[in-house]
């Protein structure tokens, strides 16, 4: 049945599937990579899969090959304007993300050795890209038995992340509740929300449930203006776009072979840059028509770096992978506190949103939700205290996730 590629794409597309599912309705509290990661060890270890079908499909070969394309695509979902309206939310997201790595490497490395703490410093700041930039490398040292630490890490953190945010934010919303600093003086639709509503149309992959929404939902700008663009809007075709995309990304692997430095790096500097010169349209990928199928491969590629992984390799894994989430999720909320203590910031606000680089969107948005809807006691305070949360988070996120991991692990990874 599998000797046809047709067959092994859609069971495979099958498996991504049902992690989405059953991740929208546990409304993100199950993480979908978890239920795929699982799903698919599973899947081999009993036969049902060959360990060797993944790493040789079709989709793992064209995945492998939109890597940089896709980092590319991030570099043009960067909100400017966002960011610097936001940049205390920025700086500690940042600082926390820093003091984690930095935790890992120094508790960790003695302990399991410093190839251990590199594998899981960078998963542990961000997304499913961190991860895959991480795995490579790991590969190419022959450390394939490591691969298991960051695939763990980044299927489970949102289960620590999330619920640590959760109770943090709640009693920074009582606290604005009963101190009386919410402004409850409309129930109209407020700017954060709109805000909101971009950053749901976008198009981006982090950690939550809905693999292909969490790049998806940092971007942007709330309102559309014109400016000028190298590429004229007349040009901005799917064809020419994905031309483009492709190109930036054997630009960034030939200067990562040239430098030294790692493509993922310079991928993301290409993005920016040729967003902001107007080369690339916002959203790139998404106007390519191209972006919900190089994300299914992106993450197939995941799947194939696992493919080697035996259940022993789990069961090994499991302590350090507690070991390096715990010193990792205790430098993050460090980091957190001690950055908003400087930028006058409460830290019940604060060290949530450095707690992003956990889980990522949608897991931030549903948070706010959640939390403004049980915490707030009419209409009114439920719109003030959703406006206070949710921009800040979705900003937190997207600097984690989606940006400064890519940096992160690309740095990291060149040290082993």
């Amino acid at each position: 049945m599998l000797d046809q590629p047709i067959y092994v794409a859609t069971i495979i597309i099958l498996l991504l599937a049902v992690g989405e599912v059953i991740s929208i309705l546990s409304r993100a509290w199950i993480p979908s990579l978890l239920i795929i990661f699982v799903g698919y060890l599973v899947l081999i270890w009993t036969g049902v899969l060959p360990a060797d079908l993944v790493p040789n499909s079709a989709l793992a070969a064209v995945g492998s090959l939109l890597v940089a394309a896709v980092i590319t695509h991030m570099g043009t979902l960067i909100p400017i304007k966002q960011l610097r309206s936001q940049y205390k939310a920025v700086l500690i997201a940042l600082f926390g993300i820093v003091l984690g790595a930095g935790l890992i490497l120094l508790v960790v490395s003695p302990i399991l050795g410093y190839a251990t703490a590199v594998a899981g410093a960078g998963p542990v700041t961000g997304g499913i890209l961190a991860y895959i930039i991480t795995a490579e490398r790991l590969t190419e040292l022959n450390l394939n038995y490591l691969v298991v630490i960051p695939a763990l890490i980044l299927g489970v953190q949102s289960l620590i992340g999330m619920p640590l945010a959760n109770i943090l934010l709640r009693k920074y919303a009582v606290k604005l509740r009963d101190g009386g600093h919410l402004n409850t003086t409309s129930v109209q639709k407020p700017s954060s929300a709109n805000v909101s509503d971009e950053f749901n149309s976008a198009g981006l992959v982090g950690k939550g449930p809905a693999i292909a929404t969490d790049i998806q939902a940092r971007t942007a700008t709330v309102t559309q203006t014109k400016r000028f663009q190298l590429l004229s809007e007349r040009f901005q075709e799917p064809t020419i776009i994905l031309m483009l995309l492709l190109a930036s990304g054997s630009l960034a692997t030939w200067l990562g072979s040239l430098t030294g430095v790692n493509y993922g790096i310079w991928a993301l500097l290409i993005g920016i840059i040729g967003h902001v010169l107007g080369i690339f349209p916002a959203k790139a990928m998404q106007r390519a028509n191209a972006f919900g199928l190089a994300m299914a491969t992106v993450i197939v590629v995941v799947l194939a770096s696992m493919s080697s992984v035996t259940w022993n390799d789990m069961v090994q894994g499991l302590w350090p992978v507690l070991l390096i989430l715990g010193v990792g999720g205790t430098g993050i909320i460090g980091g957190g506190w001690i950055a908003s203590k400087i930028l006058k910031w409460d830290p019940l606000k604060g060290i949530p949103v450095a707690l992003t680089a956990l889980f990522g969107f949608p897991g931030d948005y549903i948070l706010c939700q959640e939390i403004s809807r049980s915490v707030g006691r009419d209409e009114h305070e439920q719109k003030a205290i959703f406006d206070e949360l949710i921009t800040p988070m979705l900003v937190g996120g997207f600097t984690t996730v989606t940006t400064a991991s890519i940096v992160v692990a690309s740095i990291l990874v060149q040290t082993i």
